[in-house]
């Protein structure tokens, strides 16, 4: 079993910490989008933020115009948001396994 060297780990955290920093910005991006624009309490535009980050639909019943177009591109944008932060989970770790397939050949090739 081939042990993680610290500069990998260093880049794994990193990659962590990106992801949760997006994660972050896309629910305070969701919970100002409904509290300004649904008119909604702080902690109610935070389970909706939440819920569409996380792709269960919102909670509340949507009341103005503006506030059911925000909820459409949020959703939009938080499947975005989804497949990116899992590029930048996923990244770091398959970058490290084709460096270790790699080794694999040319130790085998010698």
């Amino acid at each position: 079993m081939a042990r993680i060297k610290p500069p990998l780990r260093r880049h794994f955290i990193r990659s962590a910490v990106v992801a949760g920093m997006t994660v972050t910005v896309a629910v305070i991006v969701g919970v100002a989008g409904y509290r300004f624009l649904n008119h909604e309490a702080w902690l109610d535009a935070l389970v909706d933020a939440t819920m569409i980050l996380g792709g269960m639909g919102p909670v509340s019943p949507l009341t103005t115009t503006s506030a059911k177009l925000f909820a459409s591109f949020y959703a939009l944008f938080s499947g975005l948001v989804f497949i990116g932060t899992a590029a930048i989970l996923v990244a770091p770790w398959a970058h490290w396994l084709l460096h270790r397939l790699d080794a694999d050949a040319d130790e085998k090739g010698k």
